[in-house]
């Protein structure tokens, strides 16, 4: 059997295909058999006031996919054109890495894993954000 298998802590949350399940008060694992089910963790969502800078707002974006508040071609539309941004940005060899596997996974119509990728910039960004311009 192939697919996404999800291991959950207790209590925890994870939104599939639109609906919200919650685990019970032991670990558990889920198999998600489906091909191209929607599939988020609740815990690694972003909330819309987190999405301040640009590779949270490019999660937020494909998060929105997965959690049905957008439609693949309006998410893709505003996706492209920003992971496109970035790689003008993010020139070192890892992040162009990470933003050909969003873009393709975009392409694919495989959300999870871009927002994956997109999700594994985040610490990247995170440093560049905190150390800021050189004082001259």
């Amino acid at each position: 059997m192939s697919g996404l298998v999800l291991k959950l802590g207790p209590r925890e949350r994870v939104l599939i295909n639109g609906a919200v399940i919650e685990n019970g008060d032991r670990r558990s694992r889920l198999s998600i058999v489906t091909p191209n089910a929607n599939v988020l963790r609740l815990r690694d969502a972003i909330h819309p006031g987190e999405a301040k800078t640009p590779v949270r707002r490019l999660c937020y974006h494909a998060q929105l996919i997965l959690t049905g508040d957008a439609s693949a071609d309006e998410a893709r539309a505003q996706l492209l054109p920003r992971i496109e941004e970035l790689s003008q940005i993010l020139v070192d060899a890892d992040s162009r890495r990470l933003l050909t596997q969003a873009t393709e996974a975009l392409l694919g119509e495989q959300f999870y894993q871009c927002l994956k990728a997109l999700r594994a910039l985040i610490p990247r960004e995170d440093r560049l954000l905190a150390t800021g311009p050189a004082p001259q």
